[in-house]
């Protein structure tokens, strides 16, 4: 996600570009080896059979072309050794001639399936990305006097792309952020979250209160939630927080039902929780009371941490929670672009590189 300065080490692009470039040759390595054992060993003990190895391995790692020429081979050599062993001709050998030819046809077919899924895959991949893309827009590094960096982990790694969500926004009223979680997962979720967002991003340049926006995204959660969801309201809502910078040294947040903050002040990490905190979008309509909006000091140097449960709800192998507050607290004096990179990475070892869930991270800082 971000540059790093550290040296090339196993799993590095130019790494991978190596091993791309010598697994090809790795099924002909085996065939060169299974032929030198045969050579060497007694005559009673016939490896031929074995040569069937190589045509399968290489219809897993190999193109169609290339699985054809190592079969072809795969019988050549074993042609080669039977000439040596004065074998040719024999039952035995057309036995094996039988079977080298059979296994090379079905390894022919099976690599052909397996080209064809992976450009399937890549396919997907290329519109989850677009998905993405336009459902959870790359952030701006800065907005008026606002920094920003933020990343986002699904815990579908092959889909890229999950029931979490932001959006950064410069308005008349100053610049509005929302960050959220959508119950659920799936695809379900994710038209929800691109709902909420929508609502977001008309709501939050009409609306001079940020607390009629958090009133809006709850009319787009009446309107659009149960109906992709199709079940009774109340088993489907979505956290979120919204937040205003405006030109004064203060920032203005909605808490509807989403973890609280972190601020970071003169080195000091603390919460910034709600004193009335609102329900979740979706389930405003069963409380009383509407979005509270609360002031806090927020002037230049000062940070913001915005975050969702996946990081702090992430579990290591002994079932501890991620502890963000302390981890953040090595890192936050640090330039923001490396706060972000470094709490992405320390989440991931956490997890065990595996989240349970999707998780969104922003690091905002108000300009001096």
């Amino acid at each position: 996600m971000y540059e790093s300065t550290a040296p090339p080490a196993a799993g590095t692009p130019a790494t991978q570009t190596w091993l791309r470039r010598l697994t090809p040759l790795s099924p002909f390595a085996l065939l060169a080896v299974i032929a030198l054992v045969e050579l060497v060993t007694p005559d009673w003990l016939r490896l031929g059979p074995v040569l069937a190895a190589v045509p399968v391995l290489a219809a897993a790692i190999c193109g169609v072309r290339a699985t054809a020429a190592v079969a072809a081979s795969t019988m050549g050599v074993n042609a080669l050794l039977d000439v040596a062993d004065h074998r040719l001709g024999s039952s035995s050998s057309q036995i094996t001639d039988i079977a080298l030819v059979a296994v090379g046809l079905m390894s022919l077919l099976a690599s052909s399936i397996r080209q064809r899924r992976e450009r399937e895959l890549l396919q997907v991949r290329s519109v989850a990305e677009t998905a993405q893309r336009t459902l959870i827009r790359p952030l701006p590094g800065r907005v008026d006097s606002v920094l920003l960096r933020g990343t986002y982990m699904a815990a579908e790694s092959e889909a890229r792309i999950g029931g979490d969500f932001y959006e950064v926004l410069h308005t008349p009223h100053g610049v509005r952020l929302l960050i959220g979680d959508v119950r659920g997962k799936g695809l379900p979720a994710v038209d929800a979250s691109a709902a909420l967002l929508g609502a977001f991003r008309e709501a939050a340049h009409h609306e001079p209160c940020l607390g009629d926006v958090a009133r809006w995204l709850e009319g787009s959660a009446h309107r659009n939630i149960q109906r992709l969801y199709g079940e009774e309201f109340t088993e489907r809502f979505a956290t979120a927080l919204l937040v205003e910078i405006p030109e004064e040294p203060v920032v203005r947040l909605v808490h509807c039902g989403h973890p609280e903050p972190l601020a970071i002040r003169d080195g000091i990490i603390h919460g910034c929780g709600s004193a009335e905190p609102g329900p979740p979008i979706g389930l405003a309509g069963l409380v009383d009371g509407g979005p509270v909006v609360e002031t806090v000091p927020f002037d230049g140097g000062d940070r913001l941490l915005l975050y969702t449960d996946g990081v702090i709800e992430a579990r290591d192998r002994s079932g501890r929670f991620y502890p963000l507050p302390e981890r953040t607290a090595l890192w936050g004096a640090d330039p923001l672009d490396r706060l972000v990179e470094q709490v992405r990475a320390d989440l991931l070892r956490h997890a065990g590189g595996d989240l349970d869930d999707d998780a969104a991270l922003l690091a905002i800082e108000r300009l001096r």
